[in-house]
């Protein structure tokens, strides 16, 4: 049995494909079969909802006048400072930039009340935004002092670019030190007090299609509430490592460098969100479909939470110092219970994803297909795969004399 992509979104013209998510086709394929389940299904949707820190947004404001050349300068997006270095008009802020007056953890554990993620949001929810900036003047572009509201209806572009997205597969984060931390993965306490994970399991995207098959360069995907790209692979995609038989990744694995026009999203699938103790960080909604163009294809769309299993990390030793020890492997099936057994002791556990989120993404973008508003897109390249030799590689550290 094999299908295309051109085929199924003819059958998406003509309102007969049928699409489900990736929690219904689970129990469709222990029904009927995955023969039957594959003839049948032309569609698998997934969803993500969670904070993905290499994210980030470039504008352009448009010209003042007199022209003022913003490149070079230093401008600032409500008292968060945004690089300029691009040119005259053209603005990149990144969801951990933080006002130059925040204490960061100067008080610690820090707050970090406001950052870029939070400019993302506002501008998403079609607020003002301060714009201010110096700049050093020149013949062409004389002003050397801008303060404005800017509002997203009226730039010329605002577009979502987030480096690295829809991680396939994560760390479970623990602590065993004596004292409470604070992280990327939130506030961890002492003696293994409680354990956080940051994956919504067998709804991810990239878990629903672990050798990269269907999702590629050019993908068209849900984000941030609109429409999407898959752009590159992400930064530290790294496909070669463990894997169970049915080829999920154990361990940390590809990414998705995505792209898409910011006056799309909503502030619902956008929030600026503020990480005790870290910094910023902007928690992005993701769907992604997988056409269903084989048996095979279909098979890997009924993956488990209980099928998927993650390294156990030691946050206040092993990850800051770099260091290859695991804890353990615990599946998804087990951390969603709200508790595991590790080193004999019963542990709490809580996701920083959002699984009812990720659901009502997977339907959001079922009825978009199903009723004609989405068509699916032929990647123009493939993501790197295992063959490919891209792995992540630590820095190279090297002495300054």
């Amino acid at each position: 049995m094999s299908k295309t992509i051109e085929e199924i979104n003819e059958k998406i013209k003509q309102g007969k494909a049928v699409v489900v998510t990736a929690e219904e086709i689970i129990d469709i394929a222990q029904e009927k079969g995955i023969k039957k389940a594959a003839q049948e299904v032309d569609v698998v949707t997934t969803g993500t909802f969670g904070p993905m820190c290499s994210s980030s947004a470039y504008l352009n404001v448009g010209h003042s006048k007199p022209k003022i050349k913003l490149g070079g300068g230093r401008a600032y997006l409500n008292d968060v400072p945004a690089y300029t270095g691009l040119a005259a008009a053209d603005l990149f802020i990144g969801a951990n930039a933080l006002p130059d007056d925040d204490p960061r953890n100067k008080v610690y554990p820090g707050e970090f009340n406001y950052g870029g993620g939070h400019v993302i949001e506002e501008l998403a929810a079609g607020k003002d935004v301060r714009l201010e900036a110096i700049a050093y003047g020149t013949d062409c572009y004389p002003r050397k002092k801008l303060e404005t509201w800017i509002n997203i209806k009226d730039l010329n572009e605002a577009v979502l670019f987030n480096i690295r997205n829809a991680s396939q597969n994560y760390n479970v984060a623990a602590n065993t030190s004596d004292r409470t931390i604070y992280t990327y993965m939130g506030v961890l306490r002492a003696n293994l007090g409680n354990i956080n994970y940051s994956t919504v399991g067998q709804l991810s995207p990239l878990l629903n299609d672990p050798y990269y098959q269907t999702i590629g360069i050019g993908t068209k995907v849900f984000l941030g509430g609109g429409i999407g790209f898959v752009a590159w692979h992400g930064t530290q995609h790294n496909p070669d490592v463990p894997r169970t038989k049915k080829g999920v990744p154990k361990r940390g694995a590809g990414t998705l460098c995505l792209i898409g026009d910011l006056k799309q999203m909503t502030p619902r699938w956008l929030v600026g969100t503020s990480m005790l103790g870290y910094s910023c960080t902007l928690t992005v909604g993701i769907g992604i479909p997988i056409p269903i163009l084989s048996e095979e294809i279909l098979g890997y769309t009924t993956v488990t939470d209980a099928e998927i299993f993650a390294a156990v990390i030691d946050y206040s030793d092993a990850y800051p110092n770099l260091k290859p020890d695991i804890l353990g492997e615990v599946s998804y099936a087990q951390l969603k219970t709200g508790k595991i057994k590790l080193k004999g002791k019963e542990v709490p556990t809580a996701s920083l994803s959002s699984y009812p989120r990720a659901v009502e993404i997977a339907n959001m973008l079922k009825e978009w297909i199903s009723s004609g508003k989405f068509l699916l897109t032929e990647p123009v390249a493939p993501l790197p795969g295992i063959e490919s030799g891209i792995t992540f590689k630590p820095l190279k550290e090297r002495p300054i004399e």
